[in-house]
């Protein structure tokens, strides 16, 4: 694991359809373990990799924004009409300039990790921030042979050994659909 000298800000990119408690819990944790000042939700109108989402962006804002308004080092922000892009990369370089934040932390689920070598722009992502990998059930074992991780050679990137979260957006959503 690599070590921290100094605080910094965690990025939880995503669509948010719906937020969930899990979300809570990993930014919770990596504000706890890695010493996090902040943890910004970035709410994203639409997935590139995933369908329509199932709530409109200001019903995902909302739902997001009230999780979360007892947790004060958890902010939920939109940036895409500020820099006229849904790109994590996009994302990455605005949130550079803005906050001069050297440790900047991009928090994935070992789910995401696997497809990440499909993300715009991803090699430039990895070199200038650290991903933080949570444990998924069911995908942690594949993040072994994942283009990323032979890639990083486990540099820049920190695996949090956390307890399984068993809930997700998808089955949410699902759950919505039936009602």
């Amino acid at each position: 694991m690599t070590s921290l000298k100094k605080k910094g800000l965690g990025v939880l990119g995503g669509s948010f359809d719906p937020p969930h408690k899990g979300h809570i819990k990993i930014s919770l944790i990596a504000i706890k373990k890695l010493d996090m000042k902040k943890v910004y939700w970035v709410v994203t109108r639409k997935n590139p990799l995933k369908k329509k989402p199932f709530f409109s962006i200001s019903e995902r804002l909302t739902k997001s924004k009230n999780l979360v308004k007892k947790f004060k080092k958890i902010r939920v922000i939109f940036l895409e009409n500020k820099i006229k892009s849904n790109r994590t990369i996009n994302l990455i370089k605005y949130l550079k300039k803005l906050n001069k934040e050297k440790n900047l932390y991009l928090l994935l689920g070992s789910d995401n990790l696997i497809n990440f070598h499909k993300w715009t722009s991803w090699k430039k992502i990895v070199k200038m921030i650290k991903l933080v990998v949570f444990s998924r059930k069911g995908y942690d074992k594949r993040t072994n042979n994942s283009v990323v991780v032979k890639y990083l050679k486990r540099k820049n990137i920190i695996f949090i050994n956390n307890k399984q979260i068993n809930i997700s957006s998808s089955s949410l959503r699902k759950k919505n659909e039936n009602n």
